[in-house]
C-alpha cells in the first residue's frame, strides 16, 4: 500500500470556539475550513499548514465518539489520518494482513472515502486512511 502523505491530524477538544481562540492567537491560525457532520456527532474547526490539515474537533453531543474520548482520556490527539490512493484497495491489503479494519464499508465524505484501524492495533492511535 502505498501512503502518500499525512493527510490530516484531528485534536479532540471540549470548547471549540476557545480551541479556535487559542490557536488564532497563539499560532496566527485562521480557519480554512469549517463543518458540522450531524451523523459523526461532531463540529469542526480545520486550518491547513502546508498541505496537512489540523483540525479541532468538538462533540456535537454527550453519545458521540470525541465526546467518549474526551471523558476516557482528556482533550488530545484523537485521529492521525494518511492519504492513500484508495481507500477500498488498501482495506483489501490490510485484510490480508490481518491488520482489523472498525468499518465494514468505507465511509463517504465530500468527494472522499476513508476508514478507520482501531487504536487498539496501532499503538493506541485511532489511524485514518483516507483517499
Amino acid at each position: 500500500m502505498k501512503l502518500e502523505k499525512v493527510d490530516h491530524i484531528c485534536i479532540a477538544v471540549k470548547n471549540l470556539k476557545e480551541a479556535e481562540s487559542y490557536f488564532s492567537r497563539i499560532f496566527g491560525l485562521e480557519p480554512d475550513d469549517r463543518y458540522v457532520d450531524e451523523k459523526e456527532k461532531i463540529d469542526v474547526v480545520r486550518y491547513y499548514i502546508g498541505e496537512v490539515g489540523l483540525e479541532l474537533v468538538a462533540s456535537t453531543a454527550p453519545d458521540g465518539e470525541v465526546a467518549r474520548f474526551i471523558e476516557k482520556r482528556g482533550e488530545g490527539i484523537f485521529i492521525l489520518s494518511l492519504k492513500v490512493p484508495d481507500v477500498e484497495e488498501a482495506v483489501v491489503e490490510l485484510r490480508k494482513k490481518g491488520v482489523p479494519i472498525l468499518d465494514e464499508e468505507p465511509r463517504k465524505w465530500r468527494q472522499s472515502k476513508y476508514t478507520f484501524i482501531s487504536p487498539k492495533d496501532m499503538f493506541g492511535v485511532l489511524l485514518e486512511i483516507i483517499d
